[in-house]
């Protein structure tokens, strides 16, 4: 599971994610983008997807 971690100053927190959180993202990102999409494809099909990681 990911895990969240705070910044002491404040800025962007950083997530810890295991092997299956990377696989998972990995999973969903074949999923919701077709084969041999360029970049801006990529980003376009993306911008239209939230992909969850769970948290401890």
């Amino acid at each position: 599971m990911a895990r969240i971690i705070e910044n002491e100053d404040g800025r962007r927190r950083l997530i810890r994610m295991s092997t299956d959180d990377i696989l998972s993202v990995v999973k969903d990102y074949q999923r919701v983008v077709p084969r041999f999409s360029s970049y801006e494809e990529a980003r376009d099909f993306l911008a239209d997807t939230v992909i969850f990681i769970p948290e401890d």
